[in-house]
């Protein structure tokens, strides 16, 4: 066997080895012996068809795929032995010639490299970096306070319509009548609403209920029927508001802290208050460190400046995406996923070179702050510690979702790595001029 590598342009090498009969002979009549246990061929008994007959049948394919196993394999030897680093893959080459599996014994598999460019990365106090910290204002405090008493309010009833209270009203359209249908003003925009507002119970109006509620669920629940029940049904009713009922906040007295905070961390109006702004606040700190994480890795793809084969990596993704995409696809996205690829490297530079890693602690703590977020999201802002812990092992448990809780762990101790190494101001920002940052990133 003979292994020969070639240095081409654009950051990219091309790895010719030629293989032999003395290379690929005992896998090809292994693999031959294992197609004549196992032939059905008619006339023949299983495991009795001449090797003859089995060469005649099978050889040629056995031929090419032993040959380019031993080949392949023989590549990924040298590299590794070489210590040549590269990119993504190696792919089969477009100067591979052709191949005579008929009468040929000496074959020439041509692959290709994507070099992979050296770090050189000097960071110190001179590089500056901005944190972009979002300024709690009153709004925020007032949404964030009235979305969480809402779990845990009721509804009382009201004098007139103010804006998104809850009606019961009747529907009648002559041929079908609907007693105490729900009507949810909540769920509609200010426009929908309008025709509803300042109202009183005994008012009536005509409407339509496709355009009262677009979604088919939706409707069909309003009229108490299924949703195959509504083709047929005129849609056109007379409504009556029959009653009116607001949200009201529930009173901050102990009943309501014992609820809300089973822990017991939460006792007073004050100390209400004071969870209220630090929870905003450890959700704007996930909005801030986000943007920093995206500042990090422009600055830094950028100051690295690294020649990355190009032509090959655009070869390889249409290679291994086996024609999915189209090369003039890939060349439309490209450049976001030349800036993520490049940070991807750069985060394998940083692991290696301070020696980062994520314990097995760390990994379950991130999985239950996950769990406890999705489950917030469902009214239950302190799930039980077993139920955490048991869905954070589902979440690890799967491969795809533990992957990418690693990923952003890691992901997390590049940028703060980073910190440690260059200079951080840190600005407060409107939640308006937050915005514009992220969106010119």
């Amino acid at each position: 066997m003979n292994i020969v590598r070639e240095q081409r342009e654009q950051n990219t090498s091309l790895i010719k080895v030629t293989v032999g009969e003395q290379d690929y002979a005992q896998e090809v009549d292994k693999a031959l012996r294992e197609y004549k246990r196992k032939a059905n061929v008619p006339g023949f008994r299983p495991g009795m068809v001449p090797m003859s007959l089995i060469r005649k049948m099978y050889g040629k394919g056995v031929l090419a795929e032993q040959s380019y196993r031993k080949a392949s394999n023989s590549v990924f030897e040298y590299l590794q032995k070489e210590n040549i680093d590269y990119l993504g893959d190696v792919i089969p080459s477009e100067e591979q010639g052709d191949f005579d599996f008929e009468n040929g014994t000496e074959f020439e598999f041509v692959f290709e490299i994507g070099e992979a460019p050296e770090i050189k990365l000097e960071l110190s106090d001179k590089d500056k970096l901005t944190y972009h910290k979002i300024k709690v204002d009153k709004k925020m405090h007032e949404d964030y306070r009235s979305n969480f008493l809402r779990r845990f309010g009721r509804l009382v009833d009201a004098e007139k319509v103010s804006s998104d209270e809850a009606l019961t009203v009747t529907l009648d359209n002559g041929e079908m009548k609907v007693e105490d249908a729900y009507v949810g003003l909540i769920s509609m925009s200010e426009e929908e609403r309008k025709p509803f507002v300042g109202k009183k119970v005994g008012f009536k109006t005509k409407v339509n209920v496709n355009e009262l509620y677009k979604n088919p669920s939706q409707r069909a629940a309003c009229l108490q029927v299924k949703e195959h029940e509504l083709e047929g049904i005129n849609p056109e009713f007379e409504l009556e508001i029959t009653k009116i009922r607001k949200f009201a906040e529930p009173e901050l007295n102990e009943e309501f802290f014992k609820m809300a905070f089973p822990a017991g961390n939460v006792k007073t109006a004050e100390e209400f208050e004071k969870f209220i702004d630090a929870q905003i606040e450890s959700e704007l700190r996930r909005e801030s460190d986000y943007l920093f994480t995206l500042e990090v890795r422009n600055y830094l793809v950028k100051k690295a400046d690294l020649k990355m084969p190009e032509a090959f990596l655009k070869r390889w993704l249409y290679t291994i995406n086996e024609g999915k995409f189209t090369m003039e696809e890939i060349e439309k996205d490209f450049d976001q996923f030349l800036k993520m690829f490049t940070w991807n490297y750069l985060q394998k530079h940083f692991i290696k070179a301070d020696n980062l890693s994520v314990s097995k602690e760390e990994a379950e703590a991130e999985a239950k702050a996950l769990a406890a977020a999705q489950f917030a999201q469902y009214g239950m802002p302190s799930a039980p510690e077993d139920m955490l812990a048991g869905y954070a092992g589902k979440i690890l448990a799967d491969k795809e979702q533990g992957q990418k809780i690693y990923e952003k762990l890691y992901e997390t101790k590049v940028v703060e790595d980073v910190k440690s190494k260059v200079k951080v101001t840190e600005k407060s920002v409107s939640a308006d001029d937050f915005a514009k940052l992220a969106q010119a990133l």
